[in-house]
Formats: C-alpha cells, sequence, structure tokens
C-alpha cells in the first residue's frame, strides 16, 4: 500500500484517524502499531515476520547492552553490539544483496551458483537502519532502553515513515511515543503538509515519469540528444518530487498524529556546492553515516590519505545502500570523487569570485543531473552511453523534432512547474509580500489552493494515471 493511493488516502487513513481519535490516550499507541503492521502486510504478508523478527532481535540485544553496561561488563556489552550490527546487517545483505553477490562471484569466476531469486521486503533499508540506530544509541548512552516492546515495535513500524523515511532516530521521538499531545493546529499544519506532498508525488513526480521512462527506454546511439537532456532533467525532476513529495507525506501524517519528524528534503537544487547538495538531499540518510559511520571511522579529523578512506568508504557504502546494482556504487564512489575534489582542490575560500560560484553550481546541477543518469540505468555500461550520447558522441544532431514538441505540448507545464517549484518560490513570496490585507487573501486562499491541488490528483488516480514510486526498491 502507497500514500499515493486511492485505497489509502479514502479508507485506511480515514478508518485510522477514526479509531485514534476515538480512543483513550493509552490505546493510541497500540491502534497506530496494528494499523502500521496491517499496513506492512497488506501488500506481502510474509515479509511481516521479517519485520517483526528484526524488532524482537533489536528489543532483546538492546535490553543485553543496556543491562551488561550498568554492571559496567562493557566488553560484553560491546560484543552484543557487534552481534547486533551483524545480524541486522546479515538480514540487509540476505534478502537485498545475496543474488547480486552470487552473480558477482559467477561473473568473476565463471562459476554457476544458481541465484536464490528471493524477494525484497519492502523497506527494509529504512527500518534496518532505524533499528541499528536505536541499538547503537542504548550503546553509547544516548538513549535509555525500551523496556516496553510495543513501543518499540511502534517506532520501527510506524507506517507514515516505514517504507521511504525519513529514517527517523529513536531519540527524536523517544518522548513523543509516550508524552506528545494532538492540537488542531498541529493536525491542521499536518494535513497541509499531506496535502502538498500528496501533490508532489502525483501530479508532478507521475507525470514527469512517463517523460523520462520512454526516453530512458529509447537507444541512445541513434536519438537526438535534446530529447535525452529532457529525458535526464525530467528524471532528476521526479525523482525528487517522488522521494520529497513521500517524505512530505510522512511528516505530515506524522504531524497529524502528534508525531514531529526532522525535514529530509531543503530545495537540493539550489546547492551552490556538491558539499551543501547532500546536506539538502535525503538529510535523514546523510545524517545516519555521518553519525554512525564517517565519525566513528575517525571523520576529518585524521590524516588526508585516513580521510579519503573515510569518505571512500560511506559513499560506497551509501550507493550500496540504494541497491544491488552497479550503477548504484558507480552514482556513490561519482560523490566520493567529487566531494574530494570540493574537500582538497576547489575549496570555498576558492570559489569566493562571484563567476567561480556560478559557474561551479552551474557544475554541481550538471554532476547532479548525471549522476541521476547513471542511477537509474541499468547498467554503467548505459548509463555512460546516455551521458556521451547527451554530449552528442554520436554524431546525431540535436534538433526539435515531433517527439520533443509532443513532450512539450503533453507534459511542458509539468516540466515547468517542476523546476520552478524546486526553488524555495513560496517563502520568498512570503518575505517580499509586506501588505497586510495581501496577506490575509492569500492566506484565505490557501485551504483552496490545497484543496485543488488534492482534487487534481485523485483524478489522476481515478483516471489510471502512471503512479510508479522509485523509493519502493530501496
Amino acid at each position: 500500500m502507497v500514500f499515493s493511493s486511492l485505497l489509502f488516502s479514502f479508507f485506511f487513513l480515514p478508518l485510522v484517524m477514526i479509531l485514534y481519535f476515538l480512543a483513550k490516550n493509552e490505546y493510541r499507541n497500540y491502534i497506530l502499531l496494528v494499523a502500521s503492521l496491517f499496513f506492512y502486510a497488506y501488500g506481502e504478508p510474509r515479509f511481516v515476520f521479517v519485520m517483526m523478527g528484526s524488532i524482537l532481535l533489536n528489543y532483546f540485544l538492546a535490553l543485553v547492552i543496556s543491562k551488561k553496561k550498568n554492571q559496567r561488563k562493557n566488553i560484553f556489552a560491546r560484543n552484543i553490539l557487534v552481534l547486533d550490527i551483524a545480524s541486522n546487517i546479515g538480514i540487509l545483505f540476505i534478502f537485498k544483496y545475496l543474488d547480486f553477490s552470487i552473480s558477482t562471484v559467477n561473473s568473476f569466476f565463471h562459476t554457476d551458483i544458481p541465484l536464490k531469486n528471493i524477494a525484497l521486503p519492502i523497506g527494509i533499508s529504512f527500518f534496518t537502519f532505524q533499528a541499528l540506530s536505536y541499538v547503537i544509541d542504548v550503546y553509547r548512552g544516548n538513549v535509555d532502553v525500551q523496556k516496553n516492546p510495543l513501543y518499540l515495535a511502534l517506532y520501527i513500524s510506524f507506517f507514515p515513515q516505514l517504507i521511504a523515511g525519513p529514517i527517523v532516530r529513536y531519540s527524536s521521538i523517544e518522548r513523543q511515543i509516550t508524552d506528545r499531545c494532538c492540537t488542531f493546529d498541529g493536525f491542521a499544519e499536518g494535513a497541509r503538509r499531506f496535502l502538498l506532498g500528496f501533490g508532489k508525488k502525483v501530479i508532478l513526480a507521475n507525470n514527469l515519469s512517463v517523460v523520462s521512462a520512454e526516453i530512458f527506454a529509447k537507444d541512445v546511439v541513434t536519438s537526438n540528444p535534446l530529447q535525452l537532456w529532457i529525458g535526464s532533467i525530467c528524471y532528476s525532476l521526479q525523482i525528487f518530487y517522488d522521494f520529497s513529495g513521500y517524505s512530505d507525506m510522512a511528516i505530515g501524517l506524522g504531524k497529524i498524529f502528534g508525531f514531529d519528524f526532522d525535514e529530509n528534503f531543503n530545495y537540493p537544487y539550489i546547492s551552490k556546492s556538491v558539499t551543501e547538495f547532500w546536506r539538502r538531499w535525503h538529510i535523514s540518510l546523510g545524517q545516519w553515516f555521518r553519525d554512525y559511520v564517517y565519525i566513528p571511522l575517525g571523520g576529518s579529523r585524521v590524516g588526508i590519505p585516513r580521510h579519503l578512506l573515510n569518505m571512500f568508504l560511506v559513499w560506497a557504502l551509501t550507493g550500496i545502500w540504494h541497491g544491488a546494482n552497479y550503477t548504484f556504487i558507480a552514482w556513490g564512489l561519482g560523490y566520493f570523487i567529487l566531494l574530494t575534489i570540493e574537500k582538497y582542490f576547489v575549496k570555498p575560500e576558492k570559489r569566493k569570485n562571484v563567476l567561480i560560484k556560478i559557474l561551479w553550481q552551474a557544475f554541481t546541477l550538471l554532476s547532479v543531473n548525471f549522476g541521476w543518469v547513471i542511477f537509474n540505468s541499468s547498467g554503467i555500461r548505459q548509463g555512460i552511453c546516455y551521458c556521451l550520447a547527451m554530449l552528442g558522441r554520436y554524431g546525431i544532431c540535436a534538433t526539435i523534432d515531433a517527439d520533443i514538441i509532443r513532450y512539450t505540448r503533453e507534459y511542458g507545464i509539468f516540466i515547468a512547474a517542476g523546476i520552478l517549484f524546486s526553488m524555495p518560490i513560496a517563502g520568498i513570496l512570503k518575505e517580499k509580500i509586506n501588505d497586510n490585507k495581501a496577506a490575509r487573501v492569500i492566506a484565505a486562499a490557501i485551504p483552496i489552493g490545497y484543496g485543488f491541488i488534492f482534487l487534481w490528483a485523485v483524478s489522476f488516480l481515478i483516471l489510471g494515471a502512471h503512479n510508479p514510486f522509485i523509493y519502493f526498491n530501496f
């Protein structure tokens, strides 16, 4: 079940909200837990047992770690932590990377080991990372161990952020699980945020996906380079609105039920550097790798060779986290190279000149766009060929042909809106409007605008429009 579906919007969510707000406070967490398990089990019931196994594993090992640390048996507690990390990574490896590893071995050593064809549980990367962060924080003493297994189960399985994040830290909602307040203002803000994300996903991401899917399926060697640029731009916008829209819906749903989740996107396509891009894109994932991998390895407070190794490991893992394909690894390592260039060769103090700032911002945006081409390709060779074809490598002239006219006529409004709203237009206008009367008119029109967005998005779903979700695979 996905948020951008009629089943979720008109049946599941209203029913959960009715039960939740009619129930007494002491029962609300359990209603959310049951709803979350049903939400996850709806598509593939057997996978809910994988998640429940993960919850029980981390619950009991965290209890042991907490007890032994209190008894000053830190070596034993550390060994239990290692066991927990190995178990979680092992589960993730079996479901997500085992067949990829077998294929790699077969390819390099010319063996014929049969693939296991194990299906991928939805959202396993997200709930595994949440569980890991909880146990590590218990070991570090950053949070108290949760003795109620149902509360820990709610933290890991809570349906708003279960299948696509943001990756929520237990420390950020530890108190909210047992002590939160649902207010009318919070509910209204959550509803607005959900509707905004719903519109971004259904209206923009889904329509942009039609163009990107069609163009990426073409033979790039014989394709018009201008079409390929349109395809890459549409995919860059699609993945942004697909994922940030889902994050908006998750944050909005959290607010409706009294939870405050951290932001996951902050207009990444206005970034002036690659470093800034990763401070604005999938913020929760970047912070997770920073706090649980990069800093424990020594961060930047080490010599240059060790720092480069730390960065290499973090970005290799970031690529691998996204999926079992060499394209994801290449995509991650591409950012390792770009960030190395920024940190050691084109440092911020060298980008003070206005012209250099503009050129570096353009370089950043182009690098991100080319990176998404590799990310979205079936293989590294295909991705490189697409990038070379964009640059005219195969001698095809960039002309405005019939397909480009069709894309412009049928999807131009979505491409233009995607580019426009990837910038903080609303914030800029809000700062510029000082007239009280105009501000009141805008405030009155906003609810109408949200209602229009929702109805427009629902009309696409009713008509059976293309409704993929990229991060379902991660």
